[in-house]
């Protein structure tokens, strides 16, 4: 056997006794030997230098059906931790976070209409405070940073976002370069769609999650596997477009779906509508104030009644509707979740694009798909940036 191949077995080995600890702990080293088919000496050899670097720890004895009581293991999340950085086109997320993706500090910051290199200006200056804040950083595993837009997972370079201008950004050499840490690089949606699957309701190896924010995107699980691309692209959903004469978006193209039922569409048509005079509680609500006019007003707006808002969220949830019939009928998912400001408390909305489902796509494809909201809450596109690194680092893989 090749030297290559024979680290890469102790390694294959290695994950698979984590993950049993991990997910079914406390356990002892002849269960972990029996579930996962190895010898009793691999799994001792795995154990010793899991311990030794922190991340399982022993923690009495078991019983015993005969002889010596086994000695039981457990994770360890809390023995390191790593720093995630979540930048969305509005703001950026920074925090320290255990190896259960749990938020353990963090910090939001307005990104203000920056766009280009001022964005990753303002990012290592974000960055450079946070680090200088954090104790035991040789405990940190790394960071872990997701970002909307195009981008290569493997090289950690940011091609293309059409509203923060950022082109070929090597985003993970400047960290690395910097703070002397392993940075791993992903698209947003990926990401979350990772973490719905490892830390959500949501276990299937086959999902597909959209989020409606700032923009529109999503992420595309097939057989365990992320959907990318060959440059990282796949998956920008907001740029498909649904109306070949329609507004032309930032990207080039016209009619983009983002262009209809993203937050920014829905606020612009508000605006006008207030400038026309159409009355609406949103006004009220947000006493005048066009920049208080956020997605919860909105949705309060509509909890109360208000025909505007009801009126934008049956447009928002038709234009969206015939969009998710057409990912149904080509990747048919065991499950399609929403996820994104506009959609989080929006039940309305949620029922309606189902309605629209059931009605419009293939039956077969459609009658057992599971479709419901996303289940992380607000700290998703974080725990998102934390499955990513764990699952690579510690060979969290989702497929058993």
């Amino acid at each position: 056997m090749k030297k290559g191949n024979h680290k890469l077995i102790q390694a294959l080995n290695r994950s698979k006794v984590l993950n049993k600890i991990r997910t079914e702990g406390p356990i002892s080293r002849i269960e972990l030997a029996k579930k996962n088919k190895l010898s009793p000496s691999t799994v001792a050899s795995a154990v010793q230098e899991l311990i030794r670097e922190g991340y399982v720890s022993e923690i009495g004895t078991g019983s015993s059906s005969g002889g010596r009581k086994p000695i039981l293991l457990k994770f360890n999340p809390d023995n390191h931790f790593l720093l995630a950085v979540s930048i969305t086109n509005s703001v950026m997320i920074l925090a320290r976070m255990n190896l259960e993706a749990k938020v353990l500090a963090k910090e939001t910051h307005p990104i203000a209409g920056l766009q280009g290199e001022a964005v990753i200006e303002r990012l290592l200056h974000l960055m450079d405070d946070f680090m200088a804040g954090q104790k035991d950083l040789e405990r940190c595993v790394g960071i872990s940073i997701n970002v909307p837009g195009i981008v290569s997972d493997s090289q950690g370079v940011v091609h293309y976002n059409t509203k923060l201008r950022m082109t070929n950004i090597p985003l993970k050499r400047i960290f690395e370069d910097r703070y002397g840490m392993r940075t791993w690089v992903e698209n947003d949606m990926n990401s979350v769609v990772l973490a719905e699957r490892r830390f959500g309701d949501y276990a299937f190896a086959n999902l597909i999650y959209i989020s409606i924010g700032d923009g529109l995107g999503s992420g595309i699980l097939i057989n365990d596997h992320l959907l990318r691309g060959k440059h990282g692209g796949a998956g920008e959903f907001g740029h498909t477009s649904v109306n070949r004469s329609g507004i032309r978006c930032e990207c080039g193209n016209a009619g983009c779906l983002d262009s209809y039922i993203s937050w920014i569409a829905v606020y612009s048509r508000i605006i006008t509508a207030i400038a026309t005079g159409r009355p609406t509680l949103i006004q009220e609500l947000s006493r005048g104030d066009y920049s208080k006019i956020v997605p919860s007003v909105f949705k309060e707006a509509l909890r109360k009644g208000d025909k505007l808002a009801r009126d934008l969220n049956e447009e928002v949830a038709e234009h969206l509707g015939a969009a998710i019939v057409n990912l149904v009928n080509m990747f048919n998912p065991e499950a399609l979740i929403l996820g994104g400001d506009l959609a989080h408390g929006n039940p309305e909305l949620l029922d309606m694009v189902s309605a629209y489902i059931d009605r419009h796509a293939m039956p077969i494809l459609k009658d057992d798909m599971v479709f419901g909201l996303a289940s992380l809450g607000e700290e998703d596109k974080l725990m998102g940036a934390a499955s990513v690194l764990l699952q690579d680092l510690l060979g969290f893989s989702l497929m058993e």
